[in-house]
């Protein structure tokens, strides 16, 4: 699963996750080519069914219990204005009372391997504070 999976699960299903972090997610794929294209074939032209599992959407009108978020992205990455659209995501986390979002845009990191290696421990080390909570 990747990171838009694990935030729209944790959106989803409120109180069932202490925690959820994703590496460099597709925050908004209604509003994205990637997202466009996979959800026109899942999902059909609908676009309320598209909002049931788009982290953006989902974030806008959580209500659940406290969800921290740790949400990195690499600033040098490729895709991250068109494609991953991060900004979305953090707008509309902030209008819920019940996300803490840490949003970090990382300097020098891209979409690749190495980010992932470098900030990994940050990631376990949310969780591991979350799950101990």
């Amino acid at each position: 699963m990747g990171g838009h999976g694990a935030l729209v699960l944790a959106l989803r299903n409120p109180g069932y996750y202490k925690s959820v972090s994703a590496f460099a997610p597709i925050c908004h794929p209604s509003t994205s080519d990637w997202g466009q294209k996979q959800f026109s074939v899942y999902l059909g032209s609908n676009l309320d069914e598209w909002a049931a599992y788009d982290a953006t959407e989902l974030a806008k009108v959580y209500d659940g219990p406290s969800l921290p978020i740790l949400l990195d992205q690499g600033d040098s990455d490729q895709f991250l204005s068109k494609q991953l659209q991060p900004s979305h995501f953090v707008i509309a986390a902030s209008s819920s009372s019940s996300i803490q979002l840490n949003d970090r845009v990382l300097p020098g990191y891209d979409h690749s391997y190495w980010f992932i290696q470098t900030f990994i421990r940050d990631h376990i080390m949310f969780h591991a504070k979350h799950l101990r909570a």
